[in-house]
Parts: structure tokens; sequence; C-alpha cells
């Protein structure tokens, strides 16, 4: 008989973690380290648990009562998205990551090369895109896609330094996506050069001095402030300037297409993607930066942030509904009170987390339900046909549209 398998998950501790808000989701007892990223799902990297072993050896052993046949046949014996908590107390690296045909070239070429997986001379751990969608728990801070070239002109306007200058160059004789890409370029390039870090100490001196002679760019104006200070001398605090600066209030959403420029800059989010686990960074971190590889793999043309499509449903509206385009995954966010269950999808591979109060989950094909209090979170396989949510708190599920 099909069942509901609980799920313990991975939490990765990166430096830009906080320190207290996934201990806080999971009823654990803060250390003092970062805790940046809570992993649900069957990625090879860090693979969620389940009884007698891990949820990628449970999909791979029975994929079609696992998946369902329409996503097995699609993508094969892998659960096709990875969920994630996001917890950032500090900017995420200036990251993209790759579209379809860069990541299987990428990742082929460094196989070739003999790196093994999880070296850290990689930049293609597997040969997935990963298109992502954040909704957003608490307000949440970041930086993506490119500003209209006219509106990065008036940013770099009176500011000091080698670099901007450079860039305000490129940009005021080429405004088109190739003008966008040399002027990125040159700055994630500048990194290299043994006087980068006087150089943007120049340009932060000044964007310091505008801010307090009360600049009309103050929003952007504190993002390279926050992000010098973060990492002093890393010129990716000035490519901020030509990225769109978003905040989102809880339950609002933003979708990135693979090849789309972007940083997180703070805030609690459900994250929701392809299975990848490839990030190319240019900046803003202490990891490896292959400014090559990302330079090659973004889109630069100028646009604003993307928000998912959404749909409510319920008594109330509390259930909403977020649908990017993409095939890989959807999101389904429910706030769910004793007055009224709630429906999630009914088929497919599923994976549904409480983060607050508590549920349960009831499968009409398994016998036993599930209560997920806070933290916790289960799989349901295509195989437990449809599942509705009682109780009283709020929950979310991904699944594969």
């Amino acid at each position: 008989m099909p069942e509901l398998y609980p799920l313990e998950n991975t939490v990765q501790h990166y430096d830009w973690g906080s320190r207290t808000r996934l201990h806080d989701l999971l009823g654990t007892t803060p250390d003092g380290a970062p805790a940046a990223e809570l992993w649900l799902g069957a990625h090879p990297s860090a693979p969620s648990r389940v009884a007698g072993g891990s949820l990628l050896e449970l999909v791979r052993s029975a994929p079609d009562a696992m998946l369902g046949r329409r996503v097995a046949d699609e993508y094969g014996p892998r659960l096709p998205y990875l969920l994630k908590v996001l917890a950032a107390e500090r900017a995420l690296s200036l990251q993209v990551h790759p579209k379809p045909h860069a990541a299987r070239a990428g990742f082929n070429r460094e196989n070739r090369r003999g790196l093994p997986p999880g070296d850290p001379g990689r930049s293609f751990h597997d040969d997935q895109h990963k298109p992502e969608m954040v909704v957003a728990l608490t307000e949440f801070e970041g930086l993506a896609g490119f500003r209209a070239p006219r509106a990065v002109l008036d940013l770099l306007d009176g500011l000091d330094g080698e670099v901007v200058a450079a860039v305000r160059a490129l940009l005021g004789a080429d405004r088109s996506p190739r003008g966008v890409k040399a002027a990125f370029s040159r700055i994630v390039a500048a990194r290299r050069d043994p006087a980068c870090q006087d150089d943007v100490a120049a340009t932060v001196a000044s964007v310091a001095a505008r801010l307090a002679a009360g600049s009309p760019s103050s929003r952007a104006d504190a993002t390279v402030l926050q992000l010098a200070d973060q990492h002093p001398g890393d010129p990716g605090a000035l490519a901020s300037l030509l990225l769109n600066r978003v905040t989102l209030d809880p339950g609002q959403a933003l979708f990135l297409p693979a090849g789309e420029v972007h940083a997180y800059l703070s805030g609690l989010g459900v994250e929701v993607m392809a299975s990848s686990d490839n990030v190319l960074r240019a900046g803003l971190t202490t990891k490896r930066v292959d400014e090559d590889a990302l330079v090659e793999c973004a889109s630069f043309v100028p646009r604003p942030p993307q928000p998912p499509r959404t749909r409510t449903a319920g008594g109330r509206g509390q259930v909403t509904t977020y649908r990017a385009p993409v095939h890989e995954f959807a999101l389904t966010v429910a706030d769910v009170d004793p007055d009224e269950a709630v429906d999630l999808p009914a088929e497919g591979p599923r994976v549904v987390l409480c983060l607050s109060g508590e549920v349960t989950l009831t499968a009409k094909e398994c016998a036993t339900p599930a209560t997920l209090a806070r933290g916790a979170s289960v799989f349901a396989p295509h195989d437990a046909g449809a599942l509705q949510l009682s109780g009283s708190g709020h929950a979310v599920c991904a699944w594969v549209p």
C-alpha cells in the first residue's frame, strides 16, 4: 500500500546564513554557526533521508510509483525539483545559473578534465539547468536582472574610480545588451587588477559622500555600502548599481530564469528550483569565482524582475499557487485553519513542509495520515493519490505541474 514518507533534511552551513532562523523553524538549538539553507529533495549532493535510505534511492527504486508515469517519462527516474528554505543574514554571491545546453557542456567539459564530484575546482556539479522561484516568508531583499542603461548611467554620474569611469564610457557608447555585457564584464574582471581594492574603495567613498549629502538614489547607494562592508574591496559591490533592486513582502514571489544575474541580500524565503546545484559566481563570495563561465551563460537584456503567475483558492483566498514558465516545479502555499481543509495537487511527486502550527496530511490511497508540526516534512508519492491538509498552520507544497 502507498505511504507518506517523513523526511530528514540537510541544513547547509554557508557563511551568509542566519544563526537563528532555520533553528527556529526546526526547533533546534542555535550553535552560533550560520545555517543558510534547508534542502528538501533528491539531489545527489544532499538527498533527503527516509526510513531505510535516501529519497534519491527511493525514487530510483520505483519511478512510476514515486513520480507517476508522466513525470518519469519526461525526466527519467529523478525528482525534477529541489525545495529549499533559505535564511540569508548577509548577501549571497553575485551569481547566475546556466541554461540547459550550457549546463550539459560545462558538466561534460569538467568530467573530461577528471574533476571528481564535489571538487572545489568545479563550476558545474550536474548537467541540469537551474531556473528558480522564491516566495518571501519575511521581508526579502535582493538584486535581479539588469536596470535600463539610462538608469545605470544616472547612478554612476559623479562617482570616482577608474572602473566606474570605464563602465560609463562603455554604456554611453552602446546601450544595447552588448554594451551591458561589456560594462558588467569590466566590473567583474577588475578583481584581477592589483589596484582593484583601492579603486573600489575610492568609488565606495564617493557613494558614501553622495548618500550623506541626501542622494536621490539613496537605496542603490545604501546597497553598495552594505555590500562593500560585507566584502571589502570586492567589485561586486559596484555591480549592484547595474542590477534591479528588489524588495518582496511576505507572500510575494520572484522568478529567476536560467541566465538571470542576481544576488539575494537578506530575508527568509521558500525557494523551489530545477534539481541542480549549478551556481556560477562572479563576486561577493569566498567560494570559487568563474567570471568567464558566468559571462558566457548570463543574459544581458535589461528588464524588470519577473513575478510568477499566482492563483488563489479557498473560501477566504488562503491558498496561493505560484507558477513559473518552466515545467519542473510549482509551489502551493496554504494557510490552514480548522474551518476549512485544503486540497493539494492530486498527482505526481509532492514535498510538503509545515512552516508553522500543526497540520495533518491525508492521502486518498494511504491508510495512515501524517501529522506535521513546525519544521516537519513528508514526501507524498504519485501513488498516494489526492492530498488534503487540515488542522491549523502554514504549509508549503512543491509539485510538478
